[in-house]
């Protein structure tokens, strides 16, 4: 069941930016006196950065559409494209808590330990916020086939924006060539590496296809309950 009270929906997006935002701004530094611009040379900053973008574009929506329509209706201008966000945010979530907080955990040397603050919104409550953007204000039933294969192209484009940049001879900073473990050719050799990226791929796919049939079922619980009805009178 899709909530459309407009209202609502407005301060649910109002706070997902604010919330959003934040954790932006302290993944960059943007008000410390010290911004780190190398953190938007990793996919966490770049997915949470297009998500913010979303979010707000949302808002502005539900807002036009409160202004224009009332307080009552759906403000959902694309819910494919939103399952597209939802989806390269997920990715941010799952690679953190499946792979990279684990590894830090391991890890004896270093002052770096997962889940603080900034950590924590930028890869846990954002992906939150926008996955329950979708399953709470979207309409369900509008997903295709294809959409799950659709949706490895902005981790593909990661994959080829991070190696170019080190072809080119740039570094992810604190004397990181490569952004993430599993990206590090001179630990895993290029074979290793493509193998990474196969399994991940795989995976990835598979929670894509897990939101697919969500959205399918929850599709067709109006339709199944108006056939009730229908029979019943």
């Amino acid at each position: 069941m899709v909530i459309d009270r407009r209202p609502a929906v407005l301060v649910y997006r109002l706070l997902a930016v604010v919330l959003i935002a934040t954790g932006t701004i302290r993944l960059g530094g943007l008000f410390s006196g010290a911004p780190v611009g190398r953190t938007f040379l990793f996919f966490t900053g770049q997915s949470n950065v297009l998500c913010l973008a979303w979010m707000l574009f949302m808002l502005i929506a539900t807002i036009r559409d409160l202004a224009l329509h009332g307080a009552h209706g759906v403000t959902a201008p694309s819910p494919r494209l939103g399952a597209a966000v939802m989806m390269t945010i997920t990715v941010t979530m799952l690679i953190y808590v499946v792979l990279l907080a684990p590894e830090s955990f391991r890890q004896t040397g270093g002052g770096y330990r997962p889940f603080g603050l900034t950590d924590d919104l930028v890869h846990i409550v954002t992906p939150i916020l926008v996955i329950g953007d979708w399953l709470l204000f979207n309409p369900k039933g509008r997903l295709r086939a294809h959409d799950p294969l659709l949706w490895t192209i902005p981790p593909y484009a990661y994959l080829v924006f991070a190696y170019s940049w080190v072809a080119l001879g740039g570094d992810f900073g604190e004397g990181r060539a490569y952004p993430y473990p599993f990206m590090d050719v001179d630990l895993h050799g290029v074979g290793g590496v493509a193998l990474w990226i196969i399994a991940l791929s795989v995976a990835l796919v598979m929670v894509g296809y897990l939101y697919l049939a969500l959205d399918r079922h929850l599709g067709r619980r109006p339709e199944e309950g108006d056939r009730h009805l229908g029979a019943a009178s």
